[in-house]
């Protein structure tokens, strides 16, 4: 039995984009549009106060590692990687041991920026607010920032901006032709390939009909609206995003020790400084001039940058000694180095004894 292939079928059309006239206008957000028309200009800022400067009486020292200290950061280091054998770091005899400390000097400046969008819903019974009051302007809308200098996102339906409209991708009709099926409610069957027979008999897959049932609609040829979740009407609405930044900037002093200075950006040093307020100034009068001149660099830079699309809700500046110490030994008549560094006593060795790993 032989079925004659069915008539060309043009698949029906998927979701539409939202026309340009689903939306309003609304006073302070001329401009929105559907995706969002970039960041919204905060307002002024105020001026920077000076702070109180580093103190010329300050402890900059650093208490010199001991040798057992260095010993232990060694063995722990070796213990913590399955490829090393432990006895450079248990058998190994320390020759020297030399302290590099350095200076960082940190910027963290916590930032909140506001850009506005049309956006669209399910309408879900939610009241119409549109013009029912004037609209607050996009820096006027109220919201609750995070923990200072913490990173966040939140999205806000804008007070008296929504309004309910027909569904533009089902047209108010609460559902879709399946993509799967293109509507028909069945596919080709994939055994017999739409003939009916498999081979010299009847495909019992699909009865010998050709087709077999979509299991994405259930046969129905259609689904819900994935736009309107079968609702048939949307809330539209504009949407402000929200979004608060820490952007934290580092200078570290170059030292010599021969230590990679991106090694030190997951440890902590002695802090000498800090300093925390609206707006920074820069350290000025610091024992290492190179440690003023990079504060009032990106201190100037972090004011310019940011505040052109964001708001500065705080800075904080912060000046830490860093303790390096490089440390020689020597293992099996070779000498070797490695290094200490941080509060957190972190090692970077060249290890000299590793065996090849494998991992199945």
């Amino acid at each position: 039995m032989f079925h004659q292939g069915a008539a060309a079928y043009a698949p029906p059309p998927g979701p539409s984009a939202p026309p340009a006239t689903m939306f309003g206008s609304v006073p302070g957000y001329e401009g929105t549009v559907a995706g969002g028309g970039g960041y919204l200009p905060p307002p002024m800022p105020l001026e920077p106060v000076a702070p109180p400067q580093p103190s010329g009486e300050a402890d900059w020292s650093i208490p010199c590692l001991s040798e057992d200290v260095a010993r232990e950061a060694f063995k722990m280091y070796a213990s913590s990687n399955c490829c090393y054998s432990k006895s450079p770091a248990t058998d190994g005899v320390i020759t020297n041991m030399e302290p590099f400390n350095t200076y960082r000097y940190r910027l963290e400046t916590f930032t909140e920026s506001r850009a506005t969008e049309w956006a669209h819903k399910p309408h879900e019974g939610e009241p119409a607010d549109f013009y029912t009051q004037t609209a607050p302007r996009p820096w006027e809308v109220q919201a609750t920032p995070p923990q200072l200098f913490t990173n966040h996102m939140e999205e806000i339906r804008v007070p008296f901006t929504s309004s309910i409209k027909e569904c533009h991708s089902c047209h108010a009709s609460g559902t879709m032709p399946c993509q799967e099926c293109n509507g028909r409610g069945s596919k080709e069957c994939w055994v017999c390939h739409g003939t009916g027979q498999s081979g010299e008999q009847e495909c019992s897959r699909c009865n010998s009909t050709g087709k077999d049932s979509c299991s994405e609609c259930n046969s129905q040829g259609y689904k819900e609206c994935e736009t309107c979740d079968g609702k048939q009407q949307l809330l539209t609405y504009i949407k402000l995003k929200i979004e608060w930044t820490n952007h934290v900037e580092d200078f570290v002093l170059e030292q010599t020790s021969g230590l990679h200075t991106g090694d030190l950006s997951s440890v902590t040093g002695k802090e000498l400084f800090k300093n925390s307020q609206y707006l920074v100034y820069p350290v000025l009068g610091f024992p290492d001039p190179a440690i003023s001149e990079a504060s009032e660099r990106l201190v100037r830079e972090h004011q310019t940058k940011y505040a052109e699309t964001s708001r500065i809700l705080q800075q904080k500046q912060t000046v830490e000694l860093i303790p390096i110490t490089k440390v020689a030994y020597k293992w099996k008549g070779d000498n070797h180095v490695y290094y200490v560094y941080g509060n957190e006593h972190q090692v970077s060795a060249d290890y000299p004894a590793t065996c090849c790993c494998v991992i199945l």
